[in-house]
């Protein structure tokens, strides 16, 4: 087991210096993803008639990335493909889907064994849980999300947290969530300022 976890441990290590001297790792302050952006198959975003789930995800992290550029933070927006990245909070945005309309919410997702990413997220639910008038679901959630392909690309000194800010599958949440999504990004913009300076 030793033996497997040094050959993981030094994979992961040549990967890391592969892409430095490759010049792929960004160094930025605060990485933005639109969660699905540029992906054509697979994993294409859920869709409810002519609501798009990937067309949320990029307004809404354009808007973030913008309000957080009028203060001079340094940002780094991504689309799917997620870079080799150091940087001090990361933020992935996503609403979430379900075959069964309604039976879903709002949640967060975020690496488990990061030492600060489950404050981080629970300083973000106190906010959001406080106005999103749906369903949020238990911790527990964040389980299923332990394995999300970023957390293994971006190293990060506050966390990065998968945000799911509601069900674009159910009418009655799309019906609260669209003429809010100028107003949910900038509660997330001023969320990333007020932790950048904790």
């Amino acid at each position: 087991m030793r033996k497997l976890f040094g050959f993981l441990i030094g994979g992961l290590f040549i990967l890391l210096i592969v892409a430095i001297y490759n010049n792929q790792v960004v160094n930025t302050t605060v990485l933005l993803q639109a969660g699905h952006e540029g992906r054509t198959t697979g994993n294409i975003g859920s869709v409810n008639g002519k609501y798009r789930e990937v067309d949320w995800n990029i307004l809404v992290t354009e808007e973030i990335e913008r309000e957080l550029k009028k203060h001079d933070i340094d940002v780094t927006r991504v689309g799917a493909d997620i870079p080799f990245a150091n940087t001090r909070i990361a933020i992935s945005i996503h609403f979430d889907g379900a075959n069964r309309a309604c039976s879903t919410g709002a949640s967060i997702g975020y690496d488990i064994n990061h030492p600060k990413s489950k404050r981080l997220a629970h300083r973000w639910k106190s906010i959001y849980r406080g106005y999103f008038p749906f369903k949020w679901h238990k911790d527990n959630f964040t389980k299923n999300l332990s394995d999300y392909y970023g957390f293994s690309l971006v190293n990060s000194e506050k966390g990065f947290l998968v945000l799911e800010l509601g069900e674009i599958t159910c009418n009655e949440q799309v019906e609260w969530l669209e003429p809010r999504l100028d107003l949910i990004s900038a509660k997330i913009a001023d969320f990333i300022m007020d932790e950048l300076e904790r």
